[in-house]
Protein backbone atom coordinates (compact mmCIF):
# COMPACT_ATOMS: atom_id res chain seq x y z
CA UNK A 1 0.00 0.00 0.00
CA UNK A 2 2.82 2.39 0.84
CA UNK A 3 4.37 1.60 -2.56
CA UNK A 4 1.06 2.38 -4.26
CA UNK A 5 0.88 5.71 -2.42
CA UNK A 6 4.42 6.55 -3.52
CA UNK A 7 3.51 5.73 -7.14
CA UNK A 8 0.47 8.00 -7.00
CA UNK A 9 2.54 10.81 -5.50
CA UNK A 10 5.10 10.38 -8.28
CA UNK A 11 2.37 10.53 -10.95
CA UNK A 12 0.94 13.69 -9.39
CA UNK A 13 4.38 15.28 -9.29
CA UNK A 14 5.10 14.38 -12.93
CA UNK A 15 1.75 15.72 -14.15
CA UNK A 16 2.26 18.94 -12.19
CA UNK A 17 5.81 19.37 -13.50
CA UNK A 18 4.69 18.73 -17.09
CA UNK A 19 1.94 21.35 -16.73
CA UNK A 20 4.43 23.92 -15.49
CA UNK A 21 6.56 23.33 -18.60
CA UNK A 22 3.69 23.81 -21.02
CA UNK A 23 2.44 20.25 -21.65
CA UNK A 24 -0.87 19.44 -19.98
CA UNK A 25 -1.35 15.68 -19.38
CA UNK A 26 -4.77 16.32 -17.84
CA UNK A 27 -6.21 17.68 -21.09
CA UNK A 28 -4.23 15.25 -23.25
CA UNK A 29 -5.49 12.18 -21.38
CA UNK A 30 -9.07 13.47 -21.17
CA UNK A 31 -8.98 14.03 -24.94
CA UNK A 32 -8.29 10.31 -25.48
CA UNK A 33 -11.79 9.57 -24.18
CA UNK A 34 -13.60 12.43 -25.93
CA UNK A 35 -15.49 11.91 -29.18
CA UNK A 36 -15.75 15.19 -31.17
CA UNK A 37 -18.45 13.68 -33.40
CA UNK A 38 -20.89 13.12 -30.55
CA UNK A 39 -19.40 15.87 -28.40
CA UNK A 40 -19.36 13.52 -25.45
CA UNK A 41 -16.99 11.27 -23.55
CA UNK A 42 -17.00 7.61 -24.50
CA UNK A 43 -18.36 6.45 -21.15
CA UNK A 44 -20.55 9.47 -20.58
CA UNK A 45 -23.81 7.78 -21.51
CA UNK A 46 -22.81 4.14 -21.22
CA UNK A 47 -25.35 2.24 -19.10
CA UNK A 48 -22.76 -0.33 -17.97
CA UNK A 49 -20.50 2.43 -16.72
CA UNK A 50 -23.39 4.08 -14.87
CA UNK A 51 -24.16 0.76 -13.19
CA UNK A 52 -20.56 0.35 -12.03
CA UNK A 53 -20.36 3.92 -10.75
CA UNK A 54 -23.71 3.85 -8.95
CA UNK A 55 -22.81 0.64 -7.15
CA UNK A 56 -19.23 1.61 -6.33
CA UNK A 57 -20.12 2.95 -2.88
CA UNK A 58 -22.28 -0.12 -2.25
CA UNK A 59 -19.23 -2.29 -2.94
CA UNK A 60 -17.13 -0.22 -0.53
CA UNK A 61 -19.67 -0.38 2.29
CA UNK A 62 -20.30 -4.10 1.73
CA UNK A 63 -16.57 -4.76 1.95
CA UNK A 64 -16.38 -2.77 5.19
CA UNK A 65 -19.24 -4.76 6.71
CA UNK A 66 -17.72 -8.11 5.72
CA UNK A 67 -14.29 -7.04 6.98
CA UNK A 68 -15.68 -6.07 10.38
CA UNK A 69 -17.70 -9.31 10.56
CA UNK A 70 -14.72 -11.46 9.60
CA UNK A 71 -12.51 -9.79 12.18
CA UNK A 72 -15.09 -10.26 14.90
CA UNK A 73 -15.35 -13.96 14.15
CA UNK A 74 -11.58 -14.27 14.61
CA UNK A 75 -11.73 -13.08 18.25
CA UNK A 76 -10.00 -16.20 19.55
CA UNK A 77 -6.93 -15.70 17.36
CA UNK A 78 -6.69 -11.88 17.43
CA UNK A 79 -8.56 -10.77 20.56
CA UNK A 80 -7.39 -7.15 20.47
CA UNK A 81 -8.07 -6.47 16.77
CA UNK A 82 -11.88 -6.36 16.19
CA UNK A 83 -12.83 -3.25 18.19
CA UNK A 84 -9.91 -1.22 16.92
CA UNK A 85 -10.50 -2.50 13.39
CA UNK A 86 -13.98 -1.00 13.39
CA UNK A 87 -12.57 2.31 14.65
CA UNK A 88 -9.84 2.24 11.98
CA UNK A 89 -12.23 1.47 9.11
CA UNK A 90 -14.86 3.97 10.23
CA UNK A 91 -12.50 6.86 10.97
CA UNK A 92 -10.51 6.45 7.75
CA UNK A 93 -13.68 6.37 5.64
CA UNK A 94 -15.20 9.40 7.36
CA UNK A 95 -12.01 11.49 7.33
CA UNK A 96 -10.57 10.66 3.88
CA UNK A 97 -13.36 10.20 1.30
CA UNK A 98 -15.88 11.90 3.57
CA UNK A 99 -14.62 15.00 5.35
CA UNK A 100 -11.53 15.91 3.30
CA UNK A 101 -12.61 15.04 -0.25
CA UNK A 102 -16.40 15.34 -0.43
CA UNK A 103 -17.11 17.91 2.27
CA UNK A 104 -14.03 20.17 2.16
CA UNK A 105 -12.50 19.99 -1.32
CA UNK A 106 -15.29 19.34 -3.81
CA UNK A 107 -17.41 22.34 -2.78
CA UNK A 108 -14.52 24.73 -2.17
CA UNK A 109 -11.96 23.86 -4.88
CA UNK A 110 -13.74 25.41 -7.87
CA UNK A 111 -12.15 23.35 -10.64
CA UNK A 112 -14.60 22.60 -13.49
CA UNK A 113 -15.03 19.00 -14.59
CA UNK A 114 -13.71 17.88 -18.01
CA UNK A 115 -17.21 17.78 -19.47
CA UNK A 116 -17.71 21.42 -18.47
CA UNK A 117 -14.59 23.03 -19.96
CA UNK A 118 -14.46 24.74 -23.35
CA UNK A 119 -11.94 22.23 -24.74
CA UNK A 120 -14.65 19.56 -24.58
CA UNK A 121 -17.73 21.55 -25.53
CA UNK A 122 -18.46 23.15 -22.16
CA UNK A 123 -18.65 26.76 -21.08
CA UNK A 124 -16.06 26.92 -18.28
CA UNK A 125 -12.37 27.75 -18.64
CA UNK A 126 -9.95 24.96 -17.79
CA UNK A 127 -7.86 25.44 -14.63
CA UNK A 128 -5.02 23.37 -13.20
CA UNK A 129 -5.63 21.27 -10.11
CA UNK A 130 -3.79 23.72 -7.84
CA UNK A 131 -5.95 26.68 -8.95
CA UNK A 132 -8.84 27.18 -6.52
CA UNK A 133 -10.27 30.13 -8.47
CA UNK A 134 -12.17 28.28 -11.17
CA UNK A 135 -15.79 28.88 -12.10
CA UNK A 136 -17.39 25.66 -10.85
CA UNK A 137 -20.07 26.61 -8.28
CA UNK A 138 -20.34 23.31 -6.34
CA UNK A 139 -19.61 19.58 -6.50
CA UNK A 140 -16.50 20.29 -8.53
CA UNK A 141 -13.81 18.18 -10.13
CA UNK A 142 -11.05 18.24 -7.49
CA UNK A 143 -10.72 15.79 -5.94
CA UNK A 144 -12.47 12.62 -7.05
CA UNK A 145 -14.77 11.18 -4.42
CA UNK A 146 -15.11 7.90 -6.29
CA UNK A 147 -11.34 7.43 -6.48
CA UNK A 148 -10.99 8.26 -2.80
CA UNK A 149 -13.70 5.79 -1.84
CA UNK A 150 -12.22 3.10 -4.07
CA UNK A 151 -8.74 3.59 -2.56
CA UNK A 152 -10.25 3.21 0.90
CA UNK A 153 -10.59 -0.49 0.03
CA UNK A 154 -6.93 -0.74 0.96
CA UNK A 155 -8.12 -0.36 4.56
CA UNK A 156 -9.84 -3.76 4.79
CA UNK A 157 -6.95 -5.19 2.75
CA UNK A 158 -4.49 -4.02 5.41
CA UNK A 159 -6.41 -6.04 8.00
CA UNK A 160 -6.57 -9.23 5.93
CA UNK A 161 -4.80 -12.33 7.31
CA UNK A 162 -1.18 -12.55 6.11
CA UNK A 163 -1.86 -15.35 3.62
CA UNK A 164 -4.66 -13.30 1.99
CA UNK A 165 -3.05 -9.87 2.18
CA UNK A 166 -1.30 -9.85 -1.21
CA UNK A 167 -4.51 -10.90 -2.96
CA UNK A 168 -6.51 -8.31 -1.00
CA UNK A 169 -4.04 -5.55 -1.90
CA UNK A 170 -4.11 -6.61 -5.56
CA UNK A 171 -7.91 -6.53 -5.55
CA UNK A 172 -7.93 -3.07 -3.98
CA UNK A 173 -5.45 -1.86 -6.60
CA UNK A 174 -7.54 -3.19 -9.50
CA UNK A 175 -10.72 -1.70 -8.05
CA UNK A 176 -9.11 1.71 -7.49
CA UNK A 177 -7.56 1.88 -10.96
CA UNK A 178 -10.77 0.68 -12.65
CA UNK A 179 -12.98 3.23 -10.89
CA UNK A 180 -10.47 6.00 -11.60
CA UNK A 181 -10.20 5.18 -15.30
CA UNK A 182 -13.99 5.03 -15.59
CA UNK A 183 -14.34 8.48 -14.06
CA UNK A 184 -11.83 9.94 -16.54
CA UNK A 185 -13.46 8.09 -19.44
CA UNK A 186 -16.85 9.54 -18.50
CA UNK A 187 -15.56 13.11 -18.38
CA UNK A 188 -16.24 13.33 -14.67
CA UNK A 189 -12.66 13.95 -13.56
CA UNK A 190 -9.18 14.74 -14.81
CA UNK A 191 -6.20 12.49 -14.16
CA UNK A 192 -4.97 14.64 -11.26
CA UNK A 193 -8.42 14.56 -9.66
CA UNK A 194 -8.43 10.77 -9.37
CA UNK A 195 -4.74 10.55 -8.44
CA UNK A 196 -5.05 13.06 -5.61
CA UNK A 197 -8.38 11.60 -4.48
CA UNK A 198 -6.82 8.16 -4.12
CA UNK A 199 -3.63 9.60 -2.59
CA UNK A 200 -5.58 11.51 0.07
CA UNK A 201 -7.43 8.34 1.03
CA UNK A 202 -4.20 6.32 1.25
CA UNK A 203 -2.43 8.94 3.38
CA UNK A 204 -5.41 9.05 5.75
CA UNK A 205 -5.43 5.24 5.96
CA UNK A 206 -1.75 5.19 6.90
CA UNK A 207 -2.21 7.98 9.44
CA UNK A 208 -5.27 6.46 11.13
CA UNK A 209 -3.63 3.03 11.14
CA UNK A 210 -0.61 4.54 12.86
CA UNK A 211 -2.92 6.15 15.43
CA UNK A 212 -4.99 3.03 16.11
CA UNK A 213 -2.53 0.15 15.65
CA UNK A 214 0.94 1.60 15.17
CA UNK A 215 2.79 1.38 11.87
CA UNK A 216 0.98 -0.81 9.30
CA UNK A 217 1.15 -4.54 10.06
CA UNK A 218 3.32 -3.99 13.15
CA UNK A 219 0.65 -5.41 15.46
CA UNK A 220 0.56 -8.65 13.46
CA UNK A 221 4.34 -8.99 13.74
CA UNK A 222 4.08 -8.47 17.49
CA UNK A 223 1.38 -11.15 17.69
CA UNK A 224 3.52 -13.68 15.81
CA UNK A 225 6.53 -12.80 17.96
CA UNK A 226 4.53 -13.27 21.18
CA UNK A 227 3.12 -16.57 19.95
CA UNK A 228 6.59 -17.86 19.03
CA UNK A 229 7.97 -16.91 22.47
CA UNK A 230 5.09 -18.62 24.25
CA UNK A 231 5.59 -21.77 22.21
Amino acid sequence: MLLFAICLAAIAALVTAASLFGFNPDLAIAALFYDPATKDFVAGKDSHYALLRDHGLVAVMTCAAFAALALRTSRRRLPSVPGRAVVFLTLSLLIGPGLIVNVTLKDNWARPRPGSVTEFGGTHAYVHWWNTRGTCPANCSFASGEAAAAAWMFGPAMLAPPHWRVAAMAGATVFTVAMSVLRVAAGGHFLTDVVFGALISLVVLLGVHRLVFGWPFAYLRRKRSTSSTAA
